[in-house]
């Protein structure tokens, strides 16, 4: 489990043991429905916060899928600074089943990196593109450029970003996470 989450299931948990432990003590039926209550809770977290391996296929030419998720869009899009011109979008949704890990597509060098604060609406509605907190991460190498755009939705609200401008980014590589 990634640190991100550890935090939130130490906190879960413990206060499911302590509601465990009161209703042993005090034979308090409602307490062991809280206890219950906060380990559902607990167990969902590990699953949110889940980091299975993964195997990327090699080649130099391949452009991997950067996470889980349904393409919702594919588009052409107009001109964006750090492409030079104009490109095509992949949309891709994530459920709260789908694994939150942001994987880098190819090899290359950050080039690019930009943050927006926002609101948190349901992300796979249109408006949440344009409202919601996201940051555009900017990968180039020999072949050409890529830019990812992550938006955050009501149950992932954080976007969290491991690479910075002028570091390596390796394809199948994690470079970042939604919590």
């Amino acid at each position: 489990m990634p640190k991100e989450g550890l935090k939130l299931k130490a906190l879960t948990f413990l206060i499911s043991l302590g509601f465990f432990i009161y209703s042993y003590v005090t034979s308090n039926t409602l307490t062991i429905w809280l206890a219950l209550f906060f380990w559902v809770i607990t167990l969902f977290i590990m699953y949110f916060f889940r980091d299975p391996e993964r195997e990327s296929p090699t080649g130099e030419k391949l452009i991997l899928s950067p996470s889980d998720g349904k393409i919702v869009a594919i588009e052409k899009v107009p001109k964006l600074d750090f492409l030079g011109g104009s490109g095509t979008k992949i949309s891709t949704f994530l459920s709260l089943w789908d694994v939150h890990f942001i994987r880098s597509p190819i090899d290359g060098k950050i080039r690019y990196y930009k943050y927006s604060s926002g609101k948190f609406r349901p992300a796979f509605k249109t408006q949440a593109s344009l409202e919601n907190e996201q940051a555009e991460l900017g990968i180039e190498n020999h072949f050409g450029k890529i830019i990812l755009k992550k938006i955050a939705g009501v149950l992932a609200r954080r976007i969290v970003s491991y690479l910075k401008p002028d570091q390596e980014a390796i394809a199948g590589a994690k470079i970042g996470m939604f919590r």
